[in-house]
């Protein structure tokens, strides 16, 4: 068997070929697999200018507008098996079964303190599944669309 430094070795090895951000493998968690119904907890962001969002989007570097359907993945998720997910369309199923498109504009940085299991989203998200932003987090589905 395998002695602590040898996987801490390996593990930082499979980071790099599978251009996860090693910190998350040095912690022991990845983004879970994208599937039809990946499940994920949900959070609200801001992505105006001067908002907790932080910076311009790591997509197109421009900030947005939290009326617009978008959201922030984890950084698994936004680079998962080398697939850039920026700009493309993801569909998030609140409890309930209501759904609503959105378009992936931002990485949530796992490396920063993001969980590896979060769809940021803009207050319009929220809205549109019929869901109160004061919750502040709530599980969801996701899937590409």
């Amino acid at each position: 068997m395998a002695n602590s430094k040898q996987l801490a070795a390996l593990c930082a090895v499979l980071a790099l070929a599978s251009s996860l951000q090693l910190a998350s493998c040095a912690r022991g968690h990845h983004s879970p697999s994208v599937s039809a119904h990946t499940p994920a907890v949900m959070t609200v962001n801001g992505f105006q200018k001067g908002e907790e969002g932080g910076g311009e989007s790591a997509c197109d570097g421009h900030f947005h507008s939290n009326g617009e359907k978008i959201v922030a993945l984890s950084s698994g998720w936004l680079r998962l098996d080398g697939t850039r997910r920026c700009n493309r369309m993801v569909r998030v199923t609140a409890p309930g079964g209501r759904s609503v498109l959105a378009k992936v504009v931002d990485e949530c940085d796992s490396s920063r303190g993001c969980d590896d299991n979060i769809v940021d989203s803009s207050a319009a998200v929220w809205k549109a599944l019929g869901l109160d932003t004061r919750v502040g987090r709530v599980r969801v589905t996701w899937a590409d669309a």
